[in-house]
């Protein structure tokens, strides 16, 4: 399958055209959007990573990378951490610090979290920008969750379906 480098701007190119043009499912008539399941793979380019499983929650207003060993820079301009991929892989990572927001986990628990922006990208060769906050997600089973901020203005969930847009081994031939 060929492999297409495609960068999203929101406003730039309708999301039911560039789907067409990736072979992506798609649901609607005017604003169409991509069909993404409740579980998808996913890779983040600019650090290596990936494939590995991102669950996605319309219930969360932010999407959340696991990371491990975080380390911020003396002058909070950058930050280190350890991420996985779906092999269980350690990946040393190094991202600009986009800001320190307060996230609410599903326990109601308010704490501070060091965001990042980096490109995302799923099997077709769709790539967008998301902001991630880093956090331990050992105990979950996605290492990555995407959060409405993350998924608006592209997708609409399945619930009922996981790996809509394709397969690990389509995703690793594209990275």
């Amino acid at each position: 399958m060929k492999s297409h480098r495609v960068h999203a701007e929101k406003t730039a190119y309708p999301s039911a055209e560039l789907a067409a043009e990736l072979g992506l499912p798609v649901v609607g008539t005017g604003a169409a959007k991509m069909l993404i399941g409740r579980r998808e793979w996913l890779a983040l380019p600019e650090f290596g990573v990936g494939p590995f499983h991102a669950k996605t929650d319309s219930g969360a207003r932010s999407s959340s990378l696991h990371a491990e060993d975080v380390v911020l820079a003396d002058d909070a301009r950058s930050v280190r951490f350890v991420t996985r991929d779906h092999h269980d892989r350690r990946i040393a990572c190094v991202a600009r610090v986009g800001g320190v927001s307060r996230v609410k986990s599903s326990t109601g628990e308010s704490k501070p979290r060091i965001w990042i922006e980096t490109e995302a990208m799923v099997p077709g060769g769709f790539r967008w920008r998301v902001r991630l906050t880093l956090a331990d997600r050992r105990q979950m089973r996605c290492p990555m969750l995407l959060g409405r901020r993350a998924l608006s203005g592209y997708f609409v969930i399945d619930t009922q379906g996981a790996h809509l847009l394709g397969s690990e081994e389509q995703l690793e031939s594209e990275m």
